[in-house]
């Protein structure tokens, strides 16, 4: 973390690249900033992109906002003429070339840029210089939905700047900076107390997500020995956010430490010490849930598994079952149609309109008709009988 020190007295060279510059150009400012510092700017009015993505940039002096500028061009000038002040400058998805623009006026790591244009980064902390680069994961649950919406928040720590840019909506740093300046004892220790406003906020924000993923993991354990169709689709979909839930928190942890290691090297406020040492245990404890929630989740996956294998198991066996049953059902059937097709194959026979016929006209023909027609049948009913069949 870089070291809070006294403002530069005159004749100490301490930022030459800004404080005794010499004159940009406008194209080099990006912003329609004077060649002279003192001078009225070129363009008074700000760039439709400055406009555009600027949310907020104030000039603070002991804890207190003493400008209120509307373009960075005016936050650049009235920082160089508040030698003593410190800027405030929050930005919402900026132009590449307010970047470039910031970048030249704080001298700002051209990785550094090159990863703020970009969102999609790793939780990470770098130094370059007397400049800190933090990159924070946000997170905030959504009701409706019932899912997680992540945010990233790339944080430049300067000795008497602070820059954010944001990419979505969390976290609300508005917030943060009113709450800033109602604590200005707590702003005026500069740069690192409004660093440690923004990890504490980042950290709270993770507080109602961990509250809206146990209600979902309660509401996924009802609906799995439910045998709810489509929990395991919302087991799948949680289990992916937690995974950036993870990615988010986990390397907080190091960073958090590695923060702490540096407020104490450079003897940073003692009181700001214990405030940092706080967000780093809430952060522990986040990391700690969201690890229980994954191995939760793949629990109830298991669970969840084993009972669609049993229900399948079980239509399976039921399904067997219907099909022995009707398998004796047919063979039924069959043994009947087969013990009365004998008769009917006799009277069938005998029932053609022909004069020469075996027993036709014999007086025992009728009786040994029926007869025939009788054993046939018993016989078959027995056979049948014996197999199971009937």
């Amino acid at each position: 973390m870089a070291e809070r020190r006294s403002r530069p007295v005159p004749g100490e060279k301490r930022h030459g690249w800004r404080r005794t510059a010499p004159a940009r150009t406008s194209s080099a400012a990006g912003n329609g900033a004077s060649a002279d510092p003192g001078a009225a700017p070129a363009n008074p009015s700000p760039a439709p992109a400055d406009a555009a993505s600027i949310v907020e940039a104030a000039l603070y002096r002991d804890g207190v906002r003493v400008a209120t500028p509307s373009s960075l061009a005016d936050t650049f000038r009235a920082l160089r003429e508040q030698r003593d002040g410190m800027a405030w400058i929050g930005l919402a998805r900026p132009t590449e070339a307010e970047l470039l623009s910031l970048a030249a006026e704080f001298d700002l790591h051209e990785l550094a840029v090159e990863d703020a244009m970009e969102a999609h980064q790793r939780p990470k902390l770098e130094r370059y210089g007397e400049t800190l680069f933090v990159v924070l994961r946000a997170a905030r649950y959504l009701d409706a939905p019932e899912e997680v919406d992540f945010g990233e928040l790339h944080v430049f720590v300067g000795p008497d700047f602070v820059i954010t840019v944001r990419h979505g909506a969390a976290p609300d740093l508005t917030a943060v900076r009113r709450r800033m300046e109602e604590s200005p004892e707590l702003l005026k220790l500069g740069p690192e107390a409004v660093l440690y406003a923004i990890l504490d906020a980042v950290v709270d924000g993770y507080a109602p997500v961990v509250a809206g993923v146990q209600n979902d993991i309660d509401e996924i354990e009802t609906e799995v020995f439910r045998g709810d169709p489509a929990v395991s689709r919302r087991i799948y979909e949680l289990s992916r956010e937690m995974v950036e839930f993870q990615r988010a928190t986990r390397p907080l942890v190091a960073m958090l430490h590695s923060l702490m290691a540096g407020f104490a090297k450079y003897r940073t406020d003692e009181e700001l010490q214990r405030y940092l040492r706080d967000v780093a245990d809430h952060v522990t404890h986040t990391s700690e849930r969201v690890d229980g929630f994954r191995q939760a989740l793949t629990d109830i996956l298991t669970v969840n598994s084993t009972l669609v294998t049993q229900q399948q198991n079980a239509e399976m066996r039921a399904l067997a079952e219907a099909g022995f049953e009707q398998n004796e059902e047919i063979k039924k059937i069959s043994s009947w149609a087969a013990i009365l097709f004998a008769p009917t194959l006799v009277g069938t026979i005998y029932g053609m309109n022909f004069d020469e016929m075996p027993e036709l006209h014999w007086a025992f023909g009728y009786p040994f008709a029926i007869g025939l027609m009788a054993v046939v049948c018993v016989s078959l009913y027995f056979i049948f009988k014996r197999r199971d069949w009937l």
